[in-house]
């Protein structure tokens, strides 16, 4: 009986979060922190419907449908078969560009395969609270019975391409073989096929759909908006969290340079932290703060923030703000240590407030604006 009752309080007793309004202070903002939702299980991605409506991906394979408010949810049906194991499961979940005119969203996940597990990208039209059509639109090869380091962030291109990042699956000397999909950022068109300009695709015994490689693990990527240009960013190992300017063709080094090492015993990885040909990131991070999600501000709500990149890590519980002069980083501030928990996911909303996700059994989506 008394294991009932502890069960049944689980599920009816408020979170804290909920009676609690939350504050902090920003070098440049007070901020104000509400709680749209919680008991999110794991949430992992989350994307904006142009009605403000918000969609939620959580990692044991559940999609969910929340009213901008928070106030409505339901969960979405029709979702593929999921591997929901180790870091793999259901991961982001991006919106039509056209979403008004053909209501289709996009969905990165872990299935398993011939081989064992990988990344793969399906696109299905929302009807209510199910998807229809589904279509699978990539398929990571080969596949492989490792549980980590699966990527995986969704990004659409200014001229509507799509962008897919994935992790080396764990086999770190997997990121630099061209005929091997793990390690890299992909570029599809929204159908599945491969844009005339990919780098690669003229090359023998080359994926076609790769656009970049040399990646750990990439689980933040974004578009700088004004230059379109894909910025990502990737973990390290013990130390070397990266972040990089993406560019076709370019190597980035993983695993032959970086500034980490190995775990525990903390002795070098590769050839040292530079080498011909390889491109160096643009920031790092040493030690490393795990990061995951990543988003440019442009909003209106803080005008101190305008071009400033936000980034949410996991292992520090916090929210890191970076202040840029053109493609530099020239400081870094950590906000809410310890408030909300290990940030999953970071996003600029469409009313110019930042919205977070916490990787957690109780996580939550937070919304941030001025106080």
């Amino acid at each position: 009986m008394l294991r009932t009752l502890l069960l049944l309080s689980l599920f009816t007793t408020p979170a804290v979060f909920a009676q609690s309004p939350l504050s902090a202070q920003s070098e440049k903002h007070p901020i104000k922190i509400d709680i749209i939702a919680d008991r999110l299980d794991h949430p992992w991605g989350l994307a904006f419907v142009p009605d403000a409506r918000i969609l939620i991906t959580e990692r044991d394979g559940r999609l969910l449908l929340l009213s901008a408010d928070g106030e409505q949810r339901s969960e979405i049906a029709g979702l593929p078969d999921i591997a929901a194991r180790g870091q793999g499961g259901l991961l982001d979940v991006a919106v039509d560009p056209q979403f008004a005119d053909n209501q289709l969203v996009y969905l990165s996940y872990v299935a398993s395969g011939r081989g064992g597990r990988g990344t793969e990208v399906m696109r299905a039209r929302l009807e209510g609270d199910a998807l229809a059509e589904q279509e699978v639109i990539f398929r990571l090869d080969p596949k492989s019975g490792t549980t980590r380091h699966f990527g995986s962030r969704l990004v659409f291109a200014a001229d509507g391409t799509l962008f897919i990042t994935l992790g080396d699956r764990g086999e770190k000397g997997r990121a630099q073989i061209l005929d091997d999909h793990a390690g890299s950022v992909i570029r599809i068109h929204t159908d599945g096929s491969v844009p005339k300009g990919n780098p690669f695709i003229d090359k023998p015994q080359a994926r076609p759909e790769i656009y970049s490689y040399g990646h750990r693990n990439i689980q933040g990527a974004t578009l700088h908006p004004k230059t379109g240009a894909l910025w990502t960013h990737e973990h390290g190992p013990q130390g070397g969290d990266e972040i990089n300017i993406v560019e076709p063709g370019k190597n980035y080094g993983w695993p032959v340079i970086t500034y980490g090492v190995n775990y525990g015993i903390g002795t070098k990885i590769g050839e040292g932290t530079e080498k011909p040909g390889m491109q160096q990131p643009l920031y790092y991070w040493v030690p490393s703060i795990a990061p995951s999600g990543m988003a440019f501000y442009s909003g209106a709500l803080f005008p101190e923030w305008e071009g400033n990149l936000f980034v949410g890590s996991l292992k520090f519980r916090t929210l890191v703000r970076l202040t840029l002069d053109g493609d530099k980083v020239v400081s870094e501030e950590r906000l809410l240590r310890d408030q909300l928990g290990r940030i999953r996911d970071v996003a600029e909303g469409p009313d110019g407030a930042l919205y977070l996700l916490t990787d957690e059994g109780r996580g939550v989506l937070a919304r941030l604006t001025p106080q």
